[in-house]
């Protein structure tokens, strides 16, 4: 039994949801419009403000398309209301990123400065030199970018140093040993 699966959708207003025979579901509201192709094995019923989404039948494939095929309809309806987005943080000596227009410029201690465009339906912003938010509707495109960001200069767990999301841990290591005798 699918707890995630049998939960409605609430739409609020302003947003429409339009769903194709083939379950090629398209979201309108006011920070844009998402589409995706979802299962076309799974029922889904648009009723008034509401959106269920049941299975065929209680066969293993259909249970494990279930309730990730509600998710995926629900992220596109918080996405065209409210967005999404990723906060990352910068540390180290001399680290830092500012925007040049709509691209985000970052200092990372490469001989080269690091640039990113974003993509259609993603913004980034620069509070305090170090800190880098990731906004946009797409819930999967917010964190493959802020993932893109982080891999181009990984927090290392020596000193720390390097990008990662706000509030991650790294797990530190140890430094050189000093040498144990003196001969």
């Amino acid at each position: 039994m699918s707890r995630i699966g049998n939960m409605p959708i609430e739409v609020p207003k302003g947003v429409t949801v339009d769903v194709s025979e083939r379950n090629f579901a398209t979201v309108r509201g006011p920070k844009g419009e998402l589409a995706q192709q979802l299962s076309p094995r799974m029922n889904i019923a648009h009723d008034g403000d509401t959106i269920a989404v049941s299975r065929p039948t209680n066969g293993r494939d259909d249970r494990a398309i279930h309730g990730l095929t509600r998710s995926l309809l629900a992220n596109m309806v918080i996405g065209v209301t409210d967005g999404f987005e990723k906060r990352l943080e910068i540390q180290g000596v001399g680290y830092r990123a500012e925007m040049q227009g709509k691209q985000l410029l970052m200092r990372l201690g490469y001989s080269h400065e690091v640039i990113f465009d974003p993509p259609e339906g993603i913004e980034f912003a620069v509070e305090d030199n170090t800190k880098v938010v990731v906004r946009g509707a797409d819930k999967q495109q917010v964190g493959q970018v802020a993932a893109n960001i982080r891999v181009s200069r990984p927090a290392e767990p020596y000193k720390g140093k390097g990008v990662r999301y706000q509030g991650e841990q790294i797990r530190r290591k140890a430094g050189k040993a000093a040498k144990v005798g003196s001969d």
